[in-house]
């Protein structure tokens, strides 16, 4: 244009230049947040039934506990301290690569006993309550509970008689294509493979570490069998469930799920 004795800044834009300028702001703004205030996590597990399902994508609030910074993981400002009953995304203790999720049942110098899937904090009984009987096709046989932890009063599931089985194949009932069977009590005509029982624990968590527990009690692999969990590695409170759909579950996505606050 110069050549032609026009002005170079009549050139009109290419437009993926005036895309990528329309878009910058907007990643900018998603990186952002994502770093530092909510994060999406999808529920990978049955660890934390009846409050979480396999399938469930959820919301979490990462600046609650205070802000990092990413990469290093270093908090730069304080907020809050975790709370008693919190479900609670942080790094796996044995693979930080990996995340978990489960309930806060022990903050630091807490004496924690756990027997019968029931909680002891400091010598005093937490408050817990069957309350109906649990069997989604999949699961059969169990117990839904009411627990107060702190603030939280949440749903638990267990095995009212302590025998907990797997077995290769899923009940005729279950929906889900990928899943095994999970009886409570003996299965006649079986050989049910032994699951995890969660063991009787007797702890006190050390300073700046928590212990953590699934609410599907008897079928969690989680503070009682691999330790605590340093304050370094919480990632953030779980608050919101905003979609759900397990690809393993026939029916598609449970839509009363959507938008559900996590107690």
């Amino acid at each position: 244009m110069q050549a032609t004795g026009q002005d170079p800044a009549l050139l009109p834009e290419p437009a993926t230049v005036d895309y990528a300028r329309s878009f910058f702001p907007v990643a900018l703004v998603v990186l952002l947040l994502r770093a530092f205030i909510f994060e999406p996590f999808r529920i990978p597990s049955d660890s934390m039934m009846p409050t979480l399902l396999d399938g469930d994508f959820i919301i979490v609030n990462k600046y609650v506990y205070g802000l990092r910074w990413p990469v290093f993981d270093k908090k730069f400002v304080n907020i809050r301290e975790p709370q008693r009953g919190d479900v609670v995304v942080f790094r796996y203790p044995l693979d930080p690569s990996v995340n978990y999720i489960k309930r806060l049942v022990g903050l630091p110098g807490d004496h924690v006993q756990v027997m019968n899937d029931r909680v002891t904090i400091n010598g005093k009984r937490v408050p817990f309550k069957v309350v109906a009987p649990y069997d989604d096709g999949c699961y059969l046989h169990m117990q839904l509970a009411v627990e107060e932890l702190g603030a939280h009063i949440h749903q638990a599931m267990l095995c009212p008689v302590g025998e907990f089985h797997v077995t290769a194949d899923a009940a005729p009932s279950c929906n889900r294509s990928n899943s095994r069977g999970y009886f409570c009590g003996a299965i006649t005509g079986q050989d049910p493979a032994s699951a995890f029982e969660g063991p009787a624990t007797d702890v006190t968590v050390p300073p700046g570490q928590y212990l953590m527990m699934g609410d599907n009690r008897d079928n969690s692999e989680d503070g009682r069998v691999w330790g605590f969990v340093p304050e370094d590695h919480l990632v953030g409170k779980a608050t919101r469930i905003w979609f759900n759909w397990d690809w393993h579950r026939s029916g598609g996505p449970l839509w009363s799920r959507i938008g559900a606050h996590i107690d």
